[in-house]
């Protein structure tokens, strides 16, 4: 089953000392480890928010990782997303994300 879980704003980002927000996300996916890829496209790939995303995840029962366009790391775009199980999306200017996901060919 696939679904999606909208929020605006709360989880790591905002309570980093509260991840049950993240958590419960983790419980959506019924696996031991899920693959959890972090698309911070938003804010423009802010070096502080990917690492604020792997203290938080890297305490939690999942594989973290994390999607850049700006210095992309893939060979395969669309193969590098759907090995994940969670992808979490970061906040910022969503107009200027989804110019570049239409690039990329993300959406």
């Amino acid at each position: 089953m696939r679904q999606i879980i909208a929020m605006g704003g709360g989880g790591f980002s905002m309570e980093p000392e509260n991840l049950l927000l993240d958590k419960y996300i983790l419980t959506q996916v019924k696996k031991d480890l899920s693959k959890v890829c972090f698309v911070p496209t938003p804010s423009g790939d802010q070096t502080n928010y990917i690492e604020r995303f792997y203290k938080a995840f890297k305490t939690l029962p999942c594989k973290p990782s994390h999607l850049s366009l700006f210095e992309p790391e893939f060979s395969d775009l669309e193969s590098y997303v759907l090995e994940h199980d969670v992808i979490y999306v970061g906040g910022g200017n969503t107009r200027n994300m989804l110019v570049l996901w239409k690039e990329w060919g993300l959406y």
